[in-house]
């Protein structure tokens, strides 16, 4: 059974849809990347997932709930958005144990998470001087810090350098290998190429293709390739 599911969405912001009529499932064990250009619905479908944009239509779920249904959000999803992120005045750590706080989290998982991101050494250092890298670091910090079951990320390889971006890949195939469900959300193809096992390709707000990686791109037929043919009419509207 996927473990997400967004059935039959559709979102408008006046005269304009953002989201028309998308359907697409994410399955546990996998990655799923969530492709499209910009606007083309990635980042109102996410909100809709994480119940922070209502639908006008149709129904996002996360293990049968929706968002405002889970009984322990925190412990079910964890969430990275590319908009957003800690107070520039605080030390990550102490931004990780006020997440904990409010999520009812133990301290110790604030050091376990700290850890697995790599960011031990400068836990006590201001955001303000972190790089956009370790940044991004406190960030899937955060998503990590209830020990979820789903993980939906937006552009989670901003400002990582290559070992970043391969430390990432195995932190998901990693994640996902224990059962874990993956949505990522991301413009940097080649990465993508190597990180999912299914693709979900968006335009207009509308679902353009979704399956198996294998399926869209081959050893003849680069994801770049597969994404750019299917996307040529959204992007030639930008």
């Amino acid at each position: 059974m996927p473990t997400i599911t967004v059935e039959g969405v559709t979102k408008r912001y006046g005269a304009t849809v953002a989201v028309d009529d998308l359907s697409f499932t994410a399955a546990p064990g996998r990655i799923t990347g969530f492709l499209g250009p910009n606007g083309a619905g990635k980042t109102t479908t996410l909100g809709v997932l994480l119940g922070l944009v209502r639908a006008d239509a149709g129904v996002a779920r996360i293990n049968g709930h929706t968002m405002r249904e889970l009984a322990d959000p925190a412990g079910t999803v964890g969430a990275l958005l590319e908009h957003g992120g800690p107070h520039p005045g605080r030390t990550g750590r102490n931004h990780l144990r006020a997440l904990a706080l409010a999520s009812g989290r133990d301290r110790g998982r604030v050091e376990t998470v700290l850890g697995l991101v790599g960011l031990t050494e400068p836990a006590d250092k201001r955001v303000a001087g972190y790089s956009l890298g370790m940044r991004q670091r406190l960030g899937i910090a955060a998503a990590l810090l209830g020990d979820p079951q789903v993980m939906v990320l937006d552009e989670p390889a901003n400002g990582l350098d290559p070992a970043g971006m391969r430390w990432l890949r195995g932190l998901l195939r990693g994640f996902a290998d224990e059962g874990g469900t993956v949505l990522l959300s991301s413009h940097v193809l080649a990465e993508v190429a190597q990180t999912v096992d299914d693709v979900v390709v968006i335009g207009h707000g509308r679902c353009l293709a979704a399956g198996p990686i294998g399926e869209l791109a081959d050893a003849d037929r680069s994801l770049e390739d597969a994404y750019l043919d299917l996307t040529a009419d959204a992007t030639a509207m930008r």
